[in-house]
């Protein structure tokens, strides 16, 4: 663990199977006050999930989405595994949905 605070944590969250709940997990983990990063992977939102509640907590909580799917490079930051690997390591937590 980094030389954050018990109560102050850098988390990533990792969207890997729900991604919906992936959206709404990461939202509401900025509510205790720690540095959320959500990373979609595996396929790209539907068009329910683009238009969805989540989302919108995505916007309020600050929270900009990154992705691993090359098709959804157009809206979101692309990370290769590089990057991935970065974001991980400089993790306090790594969550899976």
């Amino acid at each position: 663990m980094t030389t954050q605070t018990a109560n102050h944590r850098r988390i990533l969250l990792l969207g890997r199977n729900d991604l919906l709940e992936g959206m709404r997990v990461a939202a509401g983990l900025t509510i205790f006050g720690h540095d959320v990063s959500l990373v979609l992977m595996h396929r790209s939102l539907t068009e329910a999930e683009t238009e969805s509640e989540q989302l919108e907590l995505l916007e309020l909580a600050e929270i900009e989405p990154e992705t691993t799917v090359p098709a959804m490079q157009e809206h979101l930051k692309l990370l290769d595994a590089s990057d991935l690997g970065r974001l991980m390591a400089n993790a306090d937590l790594v969550l899976n949905v």
